[in-house]
């Protein structure tokens, strides 16, 4: 569950540096805005696909958001 919580803000704290908004994130990783805020939100997962889209999207590892 910690992870859970490291992604969310993680994702949040790195839209927020690029200066993206929720639905130019969802629509760069090929998913609706609502699923985009439940990873925000920490109600949601993505799935390993998304999640290497959004490592690639803001140039981290995987690891570096969850971290």
């Amino acid at each position: 569950m910690v992870e859970l919580t490291k992604l969310s803000k993680n994702l949040k704290d790195l839209r927020k540096q690029y200066g993206y908004t929720q639905s130019h994130v969802a629509e760069s990783i090929g998913v609706s805005c609502s699923s985009y805020q439940a990873y925000e939100w920490g109600v949601a997962v993505p799935t390993l696909q998304h999640f290497v889209k959004l490592a690639n999207l803001y140039s981290v590892t995987c690891d570096d958001l969850l971290e």
